[in-house]
């Protein structure tokens, strides 16, 4: 049974030699997940609707996805993915149906709970890096730790460790404004590990990047799947689900349509 306290691997462990992120295969399992009792997430019959006449956003949705599995969420516009990651988040809850994310029921919770819970559990990217403009990065990347209570010493080196793993350690004084969309990218993701969260959820995390700097992210994700981070992606990029990910559900006005390996889909 997974436990609620665990954490996932750190992520820096698979640092290399020079700084930067050593990236190898994945070992998940080739076929989607049969009913487990490890699961790390686990959706049953979950329906999302935002107006109760309306066509629902995400509708009898369960999957189960396991500690240290990548997997990537994709669909068209309007199909229901970043619904699908903010429930898993905590962010939305469903209309009905259970979300279990860690052991802890999250559709339960109250709202004081669910801001614990995604401190503890859950670290975020999103498509436009949600930086604060008026903070260095060293403060962006504090700021979670900050909320979640963790001694200033501890905060400060944690971040110092991230900010060097992902090679960004010469810009920690400056302003996201003064950052590439690469670099502000890596700023995030430092963000978000900076807690040692057991779920890394990516919304869209190479769709404001070019072609090369979108390959360079993906495998620094991929990376910190291959170190046991457990990963979620939501994307419009089958190259990204393809190379980076071992698991594609696929999501279809709000229904899963298929949930295979990486390679496996028609």
């Amino acid at each position: 049974m997974y436990s609620p306290d665990s954490r996932a691997a750190d992520p820096l462990a698979g640092r290399s030699r020079d700084g930067g992120m050593t990236v190898t295969a994945t070992s998940n399992p080739t076929e989607p997940s049969l009913p487990r009792t490890d699961a790390l997430i686990r959706l049953d019959d979950v329906t999302k609707r935002y107006d109760g006449d309306a066509a629902a956003a995400v509708h009898g949705v369960g999957m189960q996805i396991a500690p240290g599995e990548s997997v990537a969420v994709m669909g068209p516009s309007g199909s229901g993915k970043s619904t699908l990651l903010n429930m898993i988040a905590g962010l939305d809850r469903p209309t009905s149906g259970t979300v279990t994310v860690a052991g802890e029921r999250i559709d339960r919770l109250s709202e004081t709970g669910l801001a614990r819970f995604r401190r503890r559990q859950v670290g975020m990217i999103f498509q436009f890096f949600n930086l604060l403009d008026d903070m260095t990065v060293t403060d962006n990347v504090l700021l979670p730790a900050q909320l979640a209570g963790l001694p200033t010493a501890k905060a400060r080196a944690r971040a110092d460790e991230l900010l060097t793993a992902l090679r960004i350690e010469p810009h920690r004084n400056a302003y996201p404004a003064r950052l590439s969309g690469g670099q502000r990218q890596r700023v995030a993701i430092a963000r978000a590990l900076v807690n040692r969260p057991a779920l890394l959820l990516a919304d869209e995390p190479t769709g404001a990047l070019d072609t090369a700097t979108g390959q360079e992210i993906g495998e620094l994700l991929a990376g910190l799947n291959a170190s046991g981070q457990t990963l979620i992606v939501v994307t419009h990029n089958p190259d990204l689900a393809d190379r980076y990910a071992a698991r594609v559900i696929e999501i279809v006005d709000g229904r899963v349509a298929s949930d295979a390996a990486t390679g496996a889909r028609r």
